[in-house]
């Protein structure tokens, strides 16, 4: 068998007047992320961790932040792109481990959910998706508030 893995990680910072979008899940909060999409964070960081796994290219490469087509878009599309290339190169997801940076909100009554979305989004079983949750110790732009960021690892294989 053949395995491969991929980094992803993205940073967005916080604004007023944008909801929070948080691998799919809408995450009640007075502050959204500021993006040329829906700014979802968790799911850039997946879209660029596929790609990369299968030597794939970017996230930017695909959905250039400078393509009217993708303003406001929902990042779910880049997602279920990213997965259908690579299962076109042949291959599959074996797990997908990610974390979530930011202050605020408290993220550990969400965890659970943004797993199953990005688990529902990807054809796989929930067990093979982990989301974790940290702040930033008040440090930083994620500490003080201005950004959240997040960092996806995912494991391929060849299929059969």
């Amino acid at each position: 068998m053949s395995f491969r893995v991929g980094l992803g990680h993205d940073t967005h910072r916080l604004i007023a007047g944008r909801p929070l979008i948080l691998g799919g899940v809408r995450v009640e909060h007075e502050t959204g992320l500021d993006g040329h999409s829906d700014a979802d964070v968790l799911l850039h960081a997946i879209t660029d961790a596929l790609l990369g796994a299968a030597a794939l290219g970017d996230i930017g490469e695909l959905f250039p932040n400078t393509d009217k087509q993708w303003e406001n878009a929902d990042s779910a599309i880049f997602v279920k792109a990213a997965w259908s290339k690579l299962n076109e190169s042949g291959w599959k997801i074996v797990n997908l481990d990610c974390t979530i940076h930011a202050e605020r909100p408290k993220l550990s009554a969400f965890k659970s959910t943004i797993a199953a979305q990005i688990a529902q989004l990807l054809g796989l079983d929930q067990t093979q998706v982990n989301v974790k949750a940290k702040t930033g110790e008040k440090v930083g732009p994620i500490g003080r508030q201005e950004a959240i960021s997040a960092d996806a690892i995912v494991l391929i294989e060849r299929s059969a």
